[in-house]
């Protein structure tokens, strides 16, 4: 989202911007994530890429921001001698007035998406006040600080009047947002709030942090259609010796409680989970225990991290004690259990009908959602249809078969 926005202001500028592309540049701009070793690594690759085509005269500057240049930004400088700068994530007016643009602060929602133009992103807070032990989005990010309501409503209203259907929720703690400004959570009121705008027909909840759950966004759920009945909500672990040394706030029992309330509030109610294996000192016990919460729960979606030690987090002090053959046998025993359940769950949809939201099409088939699978991460539904479709509409359709990632259904 940081990228769209700043697209959009050069966009603004009457400065011609791509996405995403090899053709020779004027400028280059990357944004970086400097979160988990696989997106830092990614991130490096591609700032080396782009100083070789600097070097090779297909790119005139190249400019790096975002949260790796954000906390490496001394490293980087020091390295990468290609690089015409570094910004970190508060930086965009700096960076604007090097690219020759003023920043202009009222062009709140004025973004230029890439996303497919029917789906967007929407962040309503940066940073985290939560203190887990492995986490460095507190040290990149900062502390907790919620958009104002009345900016989120507008930016969420300019979206559904260019055509946008479904806005995804994202922060890095979506269930503590409004209580810097307003002395209370307002997440709740938000979503009423959402719901009541021309145009959205889809709301998607990402990242809520299950310490303090507040339950009475369950209930807003369940009171308007608008919400998705999906929740992605990262759990990490279940053991409570690695819960309290990750400094989680809750326990194996609350996390219990939690997710049996989400269930009776919302039945049918589609959980994301995500899990870190490989922590400090756990133990094949404790590995055992969160195998048996994940065939317990049974999850519609999970994702599992083996951890890595980042630097100035309190667990980077801890012996990382767990080799890195035995975290990756226990993510893929995770993954191998998950895969079935979601295969077992995939095939209880065959014979049913689902509004679907058609994101693309691919060769013959239609590329479509429900309401139970987030965008790029999720099952999709891929659809055979003699008449053609249009992208970024709703349709009814019905479940023919099914497989592990994937459902087949016919128009109905």
């Amino acid at each position: 989202m940081d990228s769209e926005v700043l697209m959009g202001q050069l966009q603004a500028a009457n400065i011609e911007v791509v996405h995403e592309s090899d053709e020779p540049s004027d400028v280059v701009v990357v944004n970086t994530c400097g979160f988990i070793n696989d997106a830092k690594e990614e991130s490096i690759d591609t700032i080396l890429r782009y100083a070789e085509a600097k070097k090779a005269g297909q790119v005139g500057k190249v400019y790096v921001m975002g949260c790796l240049s954000q906390r490496y930004r001394k490293e980087l400088e020091a390295e990468l001698l290609e690089v015409d700068g570094f910004y970190g994530v508060n930086d965009l007016p700096e960076i604007l007035k090097d690219l020759g643009v003023d920043y202009r602060k009222e062009l709140i929602g004025e973004r230029l998406l890439t996303t497919p133009g029917h789906y967007a992103y929407l962040k309503i807070s940066e940073g985290c006040n939560k203190k887990c032990s492995f986490c460095a989005i507190p040290l990149i990010r900062g502390k907790h600080v919620s958009r104002p309501m009345e900016d989120l409503i507008h930016e969420a209203s300019h979206l559904a009047v260019r055509g946008v259907k479904e806005i995804i929720l994202i922060a890095q703690d979506l269930t503590y947002y409004g209580y810097d400004l307003y002395r209370e959570r307002k997440l709740a009121s938000l979503l009423e709030s959402f719901c009541e705008i021309d145009g959205l027909e889809w709301m998607r909840l990402h990242y809520a942090y299950p310490s303090d759950f507040p339950v009475e966004i369950a209930d807003v759920m369940k009171n308007n259609p608008k919400i998705c009945n999906y929740l992605d909500i990262p759990l990490q672990h279940i053991s409570d010796p690695l819960l309290r040394s990750m400094n989680r706030g809750v326990t194996k029992a609350k996390t219990y409680r939690l997710l049996e309330t989400l269930r009776e509030k919302n039945p049918g109610i589609a959980i994301r989970t995500t899990l870190i294996v490989g922590y400090p000192y756990e133990t094949d016990d404790h590995f055992e225990e969160l195998k048996e919460f994940v065939k317990d729960q049974r999850f519609d979606r999970l994702g599992v991290f083996m951890y890595s030690p980042e630097e100035k987090t309190s667990a980077y002090y801890l012996h990382d004690a767990v080799p890195d053959e035995v975290k990756r046998a226990r993510m893929e025993e995770i993954m191998e259990i998950q895969q079935e359940i979601s295969m077992e769950k995939n095939q209880e949809k065959v014979g049913r009908e689902f509004k679907v939201l058609i994101d693309r099409k691919e060769g013959d088939l239609y590329v479509g959602r429900s309401e139970f699978d987030s965008p790029e991460v999720d099952n999709e539904i891929l659809i055979d249809s003699p008449e053609p479709l249009k992208t970024g509409n709703f349709y009814q359709v019905k479940i023919d078969r099914a497989d592990y990632f994937d459902l087949y259904g016919t128009l109905k």
